[in-house]
């Protein structure tokens, strides 16, 4: 039984994985963490710094303020995490990368295996492709989402650049030019509204001829399922850096 603490456990994503952990038998929640009110069938504790319950795994569903005080927490109890929180800094991101020298922390901006594998696709297209195709990427998520564009399509969007012998740049706001497109450049769009759990568009735009690869999320509960399964595969594991890769090689 692998025993986790839920950061976030009060958000929206916090609710869902509740009930998706309620529904297995091989993990429980033994704890929270959430600055917020709420109820919940364990302990929640407003910090990590007051957290005095045993587990095995971190799993994170938060906001960026959190991470620093998680992260300290995490190496003092060589506790592994699994961190799902999105809108992170670049500076927060190289700061996962350096603890993950002491501890196992597997990060992903998107815990769906499907986000996964298009991003793959994708980046083989964008070698295939190279020199010959305009990239864009179309994101559309709830009106309650605060980052923008979201951290898939950022991942999207470095794992294209990964791919490419010439390295693009990111356009992000085309209305106040009056020029070209840029051929070495991967354009990112943001959509906001209504209650949309989650859309992908890689679009890959050339001579008469235009590829899209796309990915639909349906529900919020693939994400909690993606995380939990996260959190079972890094248990027991040697520090490192861990992301949805390692996890979908080894299936």
């Amino acid at each position: 039984m692998t025993k986790i603490i839920l950061s976030g456990c009060f958000g929206h994503m916090g609710k869902v994985i509740t009930d998706c952990v309620a529904k297995r038998a091989d993990c429980e929640i033994v704890a929270g963490v959430d600055i917020g009110d709420g109820t919940a069938a364990y302990p929640v504790f407003k910090s990590f710094s007051d957290v005095n319950v045993d587990a095995d795994v971190i799993v994170d569903f938060s906001h960026p303020s959190v991470l620093n005080g998680l992260l300290e927490f995490a190496v003092a109890k060589k506790m592994p995490a699994v961190i799902a929180t999105t809108g992170l800094s670049d500076e927060q991101v190289a700061k996962i990368h350096e603890t993950a020298k002491e501890i196992p922390l597997f990060f992903s901006a998107n815990m769906s295996i499907g986000i996964s594998l298009i991003s793959e696709l994708a980046a083989k297209a964008a070698r295939v492709l190279e020199g010959s195709f305009d990239i864009e990427i179309v994101e559309a998520h709830h009106n309650q989402k605060i980052d923008a564009p979201s951290g898939t399509a950022l991942m999207l969007a470095n794992s294209i650049s990964d791919a490419l012998t010439e390295k693009p740049h990111y356009e992000f706001d085309r209305h106040s030019k009056r020029q070209k497109r840029d051929k070495n450049e991967i354009g990112i769009h943001a959509i906001r509204g209504g209650t949309i759990v989650g859309e992908h568009e890689i679009i890959f735009a050339g001579l008469d001829e235009i590829i899209k690869i796309s990915h639909s999320a349906r529900s919020k509960e693939l994400f909690a399922v993606g995380a939990v399964n996260a959190a079972l595969y890094l248990k027991g594991k040697e520090p490192g850096f861990y992301s949805m890769k390692q996890l979908i090689d080894e299936k």
